[in-house]
């Protein structure tokens, strides 16, 4: 996960000198459609094709590992925060010694 946000901020950082010297070089009110263009085709839609692919790399340890349901899993970054380390199909980093349920809260409805 870090892995993109890190390159979504090296593309940000080239992209604006880059925009900036095309300002001076076009029309201004081309300039901002090229700048709206290109920040969604350099940085958003490439992140997301990243997230995606993360996401599916990553389906089978968030659906099917024991780690999943512990309270101490965080899916966003398929990371246990009690021991800061990635658990794999593979390896446990408590090797289930810590593991806890996580609290479901059951919403009642009239």
């Amino acid at each position: 996960m870090g892995g993109i946000i890190f390159w979504a901020i090296v593309r940000t950082a080239v992209l604006i000198p880059a925009l900036w010297f095309l300002y001076g070089l076009m029309e201004y009110r081309y300039w901002w459609w090229l700048g709206i263009i290109s920040i969604y085709g350099i940085i958003i839609y490439p992140a997301t094709i990243q997230y995606r692919m993360f996401k599916e790399k990553n389906k089978q340890i968030i659906e099917d590992t024991l780690c999943s349901s512990c309270r101490y899993f965080d899916e966003s970054a398929v990371l246990c925060t009690k021991h800061d380390e990635h658990p794999t199909l593979e390896y446990l980093p408590c090797d289930g010694i810590d593991w806890e349920l996580k609290e479901i809260s059951y919403e009642k409805t009239n």
